[in-house]
């Protein structure tokens, strides 16, 4: 997966994109003018290659939602969550109706998937999680994020958990360093680890690893670690969805090698597909040096992730639903910059 460097297809990446080793698309804010922009760049992004490639985005809302205009303002997801102990069915209503909101605004402009939702607990320590967090409570945060789940699929979006087995309780953002956590497993059974236990089986179509050592098991970030993967995720767990590595330019990966290496092992440890993003020479580095055998299962794992019925964007916005889950969101989250941006 791949990122563009502005709000039009240059020549050389539709090249890029038509490679074989290429299957998909991530868009940044940089990539965004407006809505019809950007449906029309979805569009030409997805008429290259048949089947499609995919188009995702990090569209959680609050600090992370890279487009703004034309679309709803969305509250960070911690603003649901924290009513769920007193009000624990409104909370499950307005997560599953966020969930849709935030999905079928980017369904009608030809996103295929958003890397929704964060199950990383907030412990209170971790400033690049924070309130992306539903919730501290891992049972609460499975009943919080399962309704916000129901919601994508509602708009015909699939799930892609992050970030697995848990981010929250380390300080230092992996994009910037490289984190590590020294808890044992079966500590994180009964906490982090709980919503991707319990969501894995029927939930997320996808799961996103941190880039964290977890020193007790591995030297490894989790996502070039066979152990964590294969042995905890597949085998453990069971998950039989696709596994999509974070950002491989951040600075949590560079203990693997350069960009080459870091593609090749997170591929190894079970990766199905690996974000090259934010460096230009990153992409034509891996696609013209990677080696790797076809694999149908992985193919039928990504297949998951394509949305599909989406609402036509004129149709979404002169709907009833849609209208109820922008008050929903008003409702439960009156601050002031959180106003609705809906020019």
């Amino acid at each position: 997966m791949v990122d563009l460097l502005g709000t039009t297809l240059s020549q050389e990446e539709k090249e890029i994109l038509q490679h074989p080793l290429v299957g998909g698309v991530i868009l940044f804010s940089r990539n965004f003018e407006d809505a019809r922009q950007i449906e029309q760049l979805c569009s030409e992004v997805h008429a290259l290659r048949k089947p499609h490639l995919l188009i995702s985005v990090d569209h959680e809302g609050g600090r992370v939602q890279r487009f703004r205009k034309g679309f709803t303002r969305l509250p960070p997801v911690a603003s649901i969550g924290k009513a769920f102990h007193q009000h624990p069915q409104l909370t499950r209503e307005r997560a599953e109706q966020t969930g849709w909101l935030m999905a079928a605004e980017l369904r009608s402009v030809g996103v295929d998937f958003s890397f929704a939702p964060v199950l990383d607990l907030d412990y209170g320590v971790s400033e690049v999680i924070g309130d992306r967090a539903f919730h501290r409570d891992p049972k609460s945060v499975i009943e919080i994020a399962r309704a916000y789940i129901h919601g994508m699929r509602r708009a015909w979006m699939s799930a892609v958990g992050k970030h697995f087995p848990g981010h929250g309780a380390v300080e230092v953002d992996s994009h910037l360093g490289l984190p590590v956590d020294n808890r044992y497993l079966e500590d994180m059974l009964q906490a982090d680890i709980l919503p991707f236990a319990q969501l894995c089986q029927k939930e997320l179509a996808g799961i996103m690893p941190a880039h964290i050592v977890y020193e007790q098991h591995d030297d490894r970030p989790a996502g070039f670690s066979r152990f964590w993967l294969q042995e905890i995720l597949r085998e453990r767990l069971g998950f039989q969805g696709a596994i999509l590595s974070d950002d491989l330019s951040m600075e949590g990966a560079a203990i693997v090698g350069g960009p080459l290496e870091r593609a090749e092992a997170a591929l190894e440890a079970g990766c199905d597909m690996v974000l090259v993003c934010n460096n230009p020479g990153s992409v034509v580095e891996v696609i013209d040096g990677l080696k790797i055998k076809p694999d149908p299962l992985r193919h039928a794992r990504l297949v998951r992730l394509h949305g599909r019925h989406a609402m036509p964007r004129e149709q979404l916005l002169a709907s009833g639903e849609w209208k109820q889950a922008v008050d929903t969101i008003a409702g439960y989250s009156p601050d002031p910059e959180m106003e609705l941006n809906l020019a």
